[in-house]
């Protein structure tokens, strides 16, 4: 069985992120999304899109 680990939108991306230890805005992930730092699907207008297996692959890339 496979499971998607998948948020939909900023604020559980930020609630993921806080059950991990780690601290971001609203407007520091906006950020990263606008410059493409942030793994993230945008597959309509105003539907953000983040794989919790790609997030957790960034987190270990990009340690702040």
């Amino acid at each position: 069985m496979i499971i998607l680990r998948k948020v939909n939108g900023i604020k559980p991306l930020i609630v993921y992120l806080n059950s991990l230890g780690i601290i971001y805005t609203e407007e520091e992930i906006g950020a990263l999304i606008k410059q493409k730092m942030i793994p993230h699907q945008k597959p309509i207008k105003n539907l953000l899109i983040f794989d919790l297996d790609h997030i957790d692959w960034w987190i270990e890339h990009n340690k702040r």
